[in-house]
């Protein structure tokens, strides 16, 4: 698909508007019609004869169709009501193009988005060739090439002013869009956004609530959607206790209580989920992901015994280590099993819900990690006094030999204190001081 950009594109032309203009119309074979509008300078009145006749572009050749449609949305947009006659092009390129069955979509996308890009950024008709474009990729099966261009789609409404309403509908025809080719994300992302758009007088109206169940039903029937915060926040949901109190009930439960919860509705409210055509069997399996989830963000050892979880869960013993698996790869939990303690260890835990009772958990946590650091730091600086008092006993002990070494090194080289040197009573004095022994030699016999 071209490029939708927010800036003007130009296509240049060689010609006056009548010189153009009758081109068009001779090629579409509706000169005569034409020519003398033309010469009267009726130029809305040529353009609607053109316009009309235009419908046989469809059936051009392949290698003509693109020059012949950028002239004809050059003309219109040279008219002051091209809101009233541009729309009537981009219906006619919605229709098949015959001379080109195999790429005739593409062509036809292509050429909406050149009518598109043509448009000065701020001009409000973009918003109607913007429709059209949707239209089309929607009939077509090619939401994919328009969707990254949707994160643009908020800034351009503040360009072209567009209200409310209009935003809506928007809205809506691109999560139906998604929906078609399975995209429930996207389409759930653009539910909540149409959802944004009502005021606050709107939210028990008809099409309010019935865009609010919609995104409920999306939402606990989902595969990948575990956090229902965002979905809370949003006043038209909330006020579905008032106007349909059972789907609020229902939405309660999966955003922050368990299992057991949910089998109290089911009693309480017999036949309801299938009445509503709601899959019991995945909201049975979606509602023990999330209480498994619970239990983790909930036990401060960070250990689980198996049949904790399997109480839990409403399951046997024997099955906890698959539901182990599954809640890892829905995102809920990361951790490990440990069979030979029969424990799930909890390494990381989503929390389904955020209040109060929660940051009285986190509370106690802390509480519990300061203790730990407090004797944490305690026996370290315990350790390290006992490190520096070793330390210093170790360098005493050493400058005490020390001295004791100099010490009795120095009464041998200083013959104080009874040393044979100086003809000092007592034996055992050093060989050194002896007189040197005299050879013996043969006159000696």
């Amino acid at each position: 698909m071209a490029e939708i950009q927010q800036q003007q594109q130009l296509v240049f032309v060689d010609g006056t508007f009548a010189e153009l203009a009758q081109d068009m119309a001779d090629y579409l074979h509706v000169g005569d019609d034409v020519k003398p509008l033309l010469e009267k300078e009726q130029k809305d009145e040529a353009l609607k004869k053109i316009i009309v006749a235009s419908t046989a572009l469809n059936s051009v050749p392949e290698k003509e169709f693109t020059a012949a449609y950028n002239l004809l949305v050059y003309l219109v947009l040279q008219s002051d009501n091209a809101q009233m006659l541009l729309p009537r092009v981009c219906d006619n390129l919605t229709r098949p193009i015959t001379s080109s069955p195999v790429n005739g979509a593409g062509l036809a996308l292509n050429a909406l988005t050149t009518i598109f890009n043509m448009l000065p950024s701020e001009n409000e008709l973009r918003y109607n060739v913007f429709h059209a474009i949707l239209k089309f990729v929607k009939a077509h099966g090619m939401y994919e090439s328009l969707k990254k261009y949707l994160p643009r789609l908020e800034d351009w409404f503040k360009e072209w002013e567009t209200d409310k309403e209009d935003q809506r509908k928007l809205y809506e025809e691109i999560a139906e869009a998604a929906s078609e080719i399975g995209d429930e994300e996207s389409s759930y992302e653009h539910v909540l956004k149409a959802l944004r758009t009502f005021d606050d007088n709107e939210l028990k109206s008809e099409a309010a609530q019935r865009l609010a169940l919609r995104a409920v039903r999306a939402a606990i029937l989902s595969p990948t959607h575990n956090d229902f915060q965002d979905l809370l926040a949003v006043p038209a949901v909330q006020a579905l206790s008032d106007t349909h109190p059972v789907y609020s009930e229902l939405l309660t439960i999966f955003a922050e209580k368990d299992l057991e919860d949910y089998n109290d509705f089911r009693e309480e409210h017999e036949g309801f989920v299938e009445k509503e055509n709601l899959n019991g069997d995945k909201l049975y399996r979606k509602m023990r992901l999330l209480t498994f989830a619970s239990l983790a963000a909930s036990t401060s050892s960070r250990e689980i015994p198996y049949e904790s979880i399997a109480k839990a869960l409403q399951i046997p013993v024997e099955e906890v280590e698959m539901w182990t698996i599954d809640v890892i790869r829905a995102g809920l939990l990361e951790g490990k099993l440990s069979q030979q303690k029969k424990v799930f260890l909890v390494h990381r835990t989503t929390y389904r819900v955020f209040g109060e009772k929660q940051w009285r958990e986190l509370d106690d946590r802390i509480d519990g990690w300061k203790a730990v650091l407090t004797n944490v730091i305690a026996n370290l600086r315990r350790e390290q006094a006992n490190a520096e008092a070793q330390k210093k006993r170790e360098t005493e002990d050493i400058e005490r030999r020390l001295a004791n070494t100099n010490l009795g090194g120095g009464n041998a080289s200083s013959g104080v204190g009874g040393g044979r040197r100086g003809g000092g009573g007592g034996g055992g004095g050093d060989r050194n001081d002896r007189a040197p022994r005299k050879e013996r030699t043969e006159d000696d016999d």
